[in-house]
């Protein structure tokens, strides 16, 4: 893999990862149009979500520093408070995730990773967000209980198939259990921490021990760089966008990319 090609990768990456259009799906639609091989694919794209991880650090880190100097960062424009308490909800609303993604892990680098799989999961993901965008909700949720907590993490867990998007599926799970549209983003940043840290590190250390790293070192590089700065913006943009304005149009994008996937790549 050239370090241009990485570098594309990382970028589509970056930008699709916090957007609810699938970074998953992004990439290996990406791939299929630039004919790159999927040898470690599943293994390079997980690192990239590494990198994206620490962008999600550097995009709270004000906040962080201020949880660990002992205060109660309330993230700005959402219920949110930083605390142990959200800390602790985090971790256990992870445990769905983590449990379905150890049980389907023989199928994420081969079924799942097919273009009609990717196409249908991106017109299901739409669906879900139109629904969470239009269904009336019965209350506000003022904070985040374990409940909702794990409801959302149950959300999570649809993110393991590629097109169904991290961030779509969470936010959505967000919407629907009362939070604002703010209040869901900044939960689902955060809750993909634990999943992105988790799956990049066992992947790179994969790559580690097989010996591919010393293949893909400076792309992999190039691409993570890539990939942190332009998910840090990502997050930036998306957060501005949530404050006004619904996300049907990512839902529209999405049923558009799903009939240009089935139509060319299938």
């Amino acid at each position: 893999m050239g370090i241009d090609t990485a570098a594309i990768l990382g970028l589509i990456q970056g930008v699709t990862e916090f957007i609810p259009v699938s970074s998953s799906g992004h990439l290996i639609v990406g791939r299929e149009v630039i004919n790159l091989s999927a040898s470690n694919g599943l293994a390079f794209d997980a690192v990239l979500q590494l990198a994206t991880a620490f962008a999600i650090l550097a995009y709270f880190w004000s906040d962080l520093v201020a949880f660990v100097r002992g205060g109660r960062a309330r993230i700005g424009g959402t219920n949110l408070t930083l605390s142990t308490r959200l800390i602790g909800v985090i971790l256990l609303a992870t445990i769905p995730a983590v449990i379905a993604g150890l049980w389907l892990e023989p199928l994420l680098d081969t079924v799942f990773r097919r273009p009609e799989i990717v196409a249908g999961s991106l017109i299901i993901g739409s669906v879900l967000i139109l629904l969470a965008e239009h269904l009336p909700k019965k209350s506000k949720e003022k904070v985040v209980s374990l409940e909702s907590g794990l409801l959302v993490g149950c959300y999570q867990v649809l993110a393991l198939v590629p097109g169904m998007s991290r961030s779509g599926a969470t936010i959505s799970g967000g919407l629907l259990a009362g939070f604002s549209r703010q209040t869901a983003t900044s939960f689902a940043f955060l809750l993909g921490l634990p999943i992105l840290f988790g799956a990049g590190g066992k992947k790179l250390l994969d790559l580690v021990s097989s010996g591919a790293l010393e293949t893909l070192g400076w792309p992999l590089l190039v691409g993570s760089i890539t990939a942190f700065f332009s998910g840090l913006l990502a997050m930036h943009v998306l957060m501005r966008f949530v404050k006004n304005h619904r996300l049907d149009w990512f839902a529209g994008y999405r049923i558009l990319l799903a009939v240009a996937v089935l139509v060319f790549l299938t």
